[in-house]
């Protein structure tokens, strides 16, 4: 009898076994670590409702000098970078103005420039900002500078990631890592949505009754950002000095002769969208240059 059960409990066993690798294989693999020393950038993403980083292979960056009319604000975020990146104490940035003016670009453009140098970008979803503890330790103890980037930027009041983020740049009992920094865009200043209504006593059963200390709440996000950045619209010579920017790195000229009308078509370009941007410029020399056969990305 015993014999019996144990010839069976080995067959029990071995016919588990083999049913376990036959689901192994159909089970996602779990990603490998990221390389630092040959990624530069990564994306933090949820996969089987674990987080993950996972390595841009190609990472969207440009030069600085692409990006036209933010000359002041291109000097501020590189000091800032600079000093990050040479190990000296550096703020969180808030980039904040009207779209299409360079605001991620120029984050983007300081990976380009100090890559060499140490500095990693990690670009985070606003909805996944509610995992940043566990980022932030997954690479404190590298001996690289990270930046964890938050594009375009912006809450609702009952949103999670809101008061995550909140602890991480100035409230938690955690310090931050001092290899982190984090960069964030948006086109409201405050990131969260002011009403007028706010700037009033309450005055009915569904209203606060102190108002004001709501609306303190609301900005309270932005002010933990020890550096903001502000980007304006564009002026039209603005936006033709970045169209001429990008057909020099297209390797496409304009002729003397053809000058005011390229002018012309390039503001009909713009108009025809309903701004001037250098978001638009971009556009609008992509379509030029690429009709006149340059294959420049």
């Amino acid at each position: 009898m015993n014999t019996n059960i144990g010839d069976r409990l080995s067959v029990f066993l071995d016919h588990a076994e083999d049913v376990l690798s036959r689901v192994e294989i159909l089970l996602p693999r779990a990603p490998l670590p990221v390389d630092w020393a040959v990624t530069t950038a990564a994306r933090w993403k949820r996969k089987g409702g674990l987080g993950v980083l996972l390595p841009v292979a190609r990472p969207h960056t440009l030069a600085p000098e692409r990006l036209i009319a933010i000359d002041e604000q291109k000097t501020r975020i590189d000091h800032n970078t600079r000093q990050f990146v040479e190990g000296h104490t550096a703020n969180n940035v808030l980039l904040t103005g009207a779209p299409g003016t360079g605001k991620s670009s120029l984050v983007k453009a300081m990976l380009q420039r100090y890559a060499q140098d140490g500095l990693r970008l990690i670009e985070v979803d606003k909805t996944d900002l509610v995992d940043l503890p566990e980022i932030l330790t997954g690479i404190e103890s590298f001996a690289y500078r990270f930046i964890v980037f938050c594009d375009d930027l912006a809450f609702d009041a009952q949103e999670n990631g809101y008061r995550e983020l909140k602890a991480v740049l100035d409230g938690s009992i955690v310090a931050p890592p001092e290899n982190v920094l984090i960069y964030a865009t948006s086109n409201r200043r405050h990131l969260m949505p002011t009403y007028f209504h706010e700037n009033f006593s309450g005055d009915s059963d569904h209203e606060e009754i102190r108002p004001g200390e709501g609306k303190d709440e609301k900005v309270s996000l932005a002010e933990r950002f020890g550096l903001w950045i502000s980007f304006y619209p564009f002026s039209e010579e603005d936006y033709l000095r970045a169209v001429m920017s990008w057909l020099h790195h297209y390797h496409v000229t304009v002729s003397d002769d053809d000058q005011e009308t390229f002018r012309l078509t390039a503001l009909q370009w713009a108009r025809m969208r309903g701004a001037v941007s250098g978001r638009v410029a971009w556009q609008f020399a992509r379509d030029y240059c690429g009709a006149r056969g340059s294959t420049k990305s």
